[in-house]
């Protein structure tokens, strides 16, 4: 496993890290499933571990928490978020300096730590001032409670740099990462965010980098979904609106040349986003110890620049530029 920085931030964090949102904490058997996967994970060097206080309604903060008491708090990155209800009431949702705060107290004392790593908001408040959500979170800084803190993608451009003014004009802690939905089919962060995280200093650490599963290579065009997979039973259907035409052809184009470089589509995938010093982590999800196994592959898989030039041709990307006359 190798680690990179978090930004200009002195922490380092695993390349591949191992997320919850998609954790499945139903039953006895999927809960011991889950746990041997953060425990092989450690054992194969993730450091850096994600969650949510909405994540199964706070249980899945509670989880990551048994499991990774059994490691030196030294030697893990954790992280979690607040935006999004933790209950019924008008202020336990948001960014709002009370939520904020209780709800950090409600997330360590979910995870049994003194600290976390990392916190993320969200999503973005409207109807909260920036300044406050901001001021907050340095604040939680000063406390102890968080040692950095970061946003979501839909933040956007413009509001990074309204940010940015705040915390030079408060002399607040610095804003350190950004989480966005990265992947070789949604390069929207392209377009100016990534830019403005090079700028600033911001790591990225982004969320869904297989494309809820469409990058795996599993599904084929033509063919029956996977029994079990996502587009079987997802309820929001993200995944299956991802299963174009134009997007399985282009994956089944990628999935030769990932077997002509000797790895599969998911390594191939995996290691496309890191392609970018600006990425601190691609936080990935499984369901299976074999997922795992074989996205940590993917630390360390350098991609040769003529197949990069071929990934580019495949995928078509043109940032967004506008031009006048």
């Amino acid at each position: 496993m190798k680690y990179r920085s978090v930004g200009r931030a002195g922490l380092k964090v695993s390349e591949i890290a191992v997320g919850s949102w998609m954790t499945d904490l139903k039953g006895d058997k999927e809960l011991e499933t889950a746990a041997e996967i953060i425990r092989l994970a450690y054992e194969n060097g993730v450091s850096f571990f994600d969650c949510a206080d909405a994540y199964s309604e706070g249980e899945a903060e509670k989880f990551l928490g048994r499991i990774l008491k059994s490691y030196p708090r030294s030697s893990i990155v954790v992280s979690s978020k607040v935006f999004f209800p933790t209950g019924s009431g008008v202020n336990e949702r948001g960014l709002s300096r009370k939520h904020i705060i209780e709800n950090i107290d409600r997330s360590l004392k979910n995870m049994d730590m003194d600290y976390l790593d990392l916190y993320y908001c969200h999503r973005f408040d409207q109807s909260t001032p920036m300044e406050e959500t901001l001021r907050t979170l340095s604040g939680l800084v000063d406390q102890g409670k968080i040692l950095y803190y970061g946003v979501s993608e839909e933040w956007g451009a413009a509001r990074i740099e309204e940010a940015e003014r705040i915390i030079s004009e408060y002399r607040l802690h610095p804003l350190t990462v950004i989480q966005p939905q990265y992947h070789m089919m949604d390069r929207y962060i392209e377009h100016e965010i990534m830019g403005i995280c090079e700028k600033y200093g911001i790591g990225i650490t982004p969320f869904s980098p297989l494309a809820q599963g469409l990058l795996t290579g599993k599904y084929k065009k033509g063919q029956p979904f996977p029994e079990g997979s996502r587009a079987t039973h997802q309820a929001d259907k993200q995944v299956n609106q991802l299963l174009t035409d134009e997007n399985l052809d282009k994956v089944c184009q990628l999935e030769n040349l990932a077997q002509e470089l000797g790895t599969n589509m998911s390594v191939l995938a995996l290691a496309w986003i890191l392609r970018k010093g600006i990425v601190s982590s691609v936080i990935t999800g499984a369901s299976k110890k074999e997922q795992l196994v074989n996205n940590i592959a993917a630390s360390g898989f350098e991609i040769p620049a003529d197949a990069l030039e071929r990934i580019e041709a495949i995928l078509d990307f043109h940032p967004f530029e506008r031009h006048v006359g």
